[in-house]
């Protein structure tokens, strides 16, 4: 009898130990020699391999376990770029090129099945964004700035269905391991109330979901300087290294103060630029003001965009780039970025951009 009973105990711990969960990720990659694949994931700073593999004939095999679905990529060492995709503990088969592997195809992800699924919600909205912007450039170049604004308002509304579809698949989908990805996306365009409410409608278990670790923790920060709340004071110098803290901006003659991050290799900072100046020489007189942190790396090019974009008002930086203390201590992660504060120090705005800001702008200083 005891021997029976032992043997039903190694055939369930052989059978649990067969069903453990790991991934099989078989690869097809045409046109490659005797090369090594690398599978990596993305970490706070950079990329951590998570296992390697000899290309043999066209194919390679690489298994393993993850904690939970997530984006990793698939290189080959020594040539740029990638695939990417979503791993999950299943039989995952790729197919590609070695030229051109980033554009590789994807079978076996449940994962990356859903997010396909998400992008194709997105590819109409994307391809009138794709042609609106050419021809907004286009205005731009010509010097048409009619037709910029016109096109730059249709660019608005694109960004604001894109918004909703992606709100909408949030709401939907609060267990899906795409949604950190997704919330991450919009967590720019978001108010603090709104992403915690987000956050807290996600199943539990996302919670160890690195992005939603990420996100909680980046939660905090939001909240410090969140609508409502005092701006926190800094100080930095100006480009003839005379140090200007915020608070000496605010209040007197200021009735409204822009702190506006940005830097002059930043694309969309330069689009908004003309914005802001519009804006400023509407009201400066009525006392609206800007304060213009830049997280530039290059002196040279923080004036000359300066000069290039006429921003007549105040400007500092630390020429640290993303490690900009500021810009750290107001949790931004993304440029433009901008708060609205008014002559008590409170921040009444968050991110305005085009018509907004001039809108909000005018709200406050026709009141006083």
């Amino acid at each position: 009898m005891k021997k029976t009973v032992i043997l039903l105990l190694v055939v369930v711990v052989a059978a649990a130990c067969a069903r453990e969960p790991k991934f099989t990720l078989t690869g097809t990659i045409d046109g490659a020699g005797n090369e090594t694949v690398i599978l990596q994931k993305r970490i706070p700073g950079g990329y951590q391999v998570i296992d390697s593999a000899t290309i043999e004939n066209g194919t390679f095999k690489i298994e393993g376990v993850v904690d939970y679905p997530q984006m990793v990529n698939l290189g080959i060492r020594g040539k740029r770029g990638g695939l990417s995709f979503y791993i999950e503990n299943s039989d995952i088969t790729v197919h590609g090129h070695a030229d051109s592997l980033y554009m590789g195809s994807v079978s076996g992800s449940a994962t990356q099945a859903e997010y396909d699924s998400y992008k194709a919600l997105l590819d109409e909205t994307n391809a009138e964004m794709t042609k609106i912007y050419d021809s907004y450039r286009k205005a731009r170049m010509d010097g048409n700035e009619e037709l910029a604004a016109s096109l730059e308002k249709e660019i608005e509304a694109i960004d604001a269905k894109q918004t909703n579809i992606k709100k909408e698949f949030l709401a939907n989908n609060p267990s899906s391991f795409v949604a950190p990805a997704v919330l991450s996306e919009l967590a720019y365009y978001l108010e603090v109330d709104e992403m915690e409410g987000i956050l807290n409608k996600f199943d539990t278990t996302l919670n160890k979901v690195q992005t939603v670790i990420t996100l909680k923790d980046r939660l905090v920060q939001l909240k410090a300087v969140a609508v409502g709340q005092k701006a926190p004071d800094f100080t930095l110098n100006d480009p003839d290294g005379n140090p200007i803290s915020l608070s000496s901006k605010i209040g007197g003659d200021t009735k409204l103060l822009l702190l506006d991050f940005w830097a002059a290799w930043c694309g969309p900072c330069r689009q908004e630029n003309p914005n802001v100046v519009k804006v400023w020489a509407e009201y400066n007189k009525k006392g609206f003001d800007v304060f213009g942190v830049s997280l530039d790396r290059s002196k040279e090019d923080w004036l000359k965009a300066i000069q290039d974009d006429k921003l007549t008002w105040t400007h500092v930086s630390d020429l640290k780039y993303w490690d900009c203390a500021p810009a750290k201590q107001y949790a931004v992660n993304a440029i433009p970025a901008n708060f609205l504060i008014d002559a008590n120090g409170i921040i009444v705005g968050h991110n305005l951009r085009g018509d907004a800001l001039a809108e909000k702008v005018k709200e406050i200083l026709d009141t006083k």
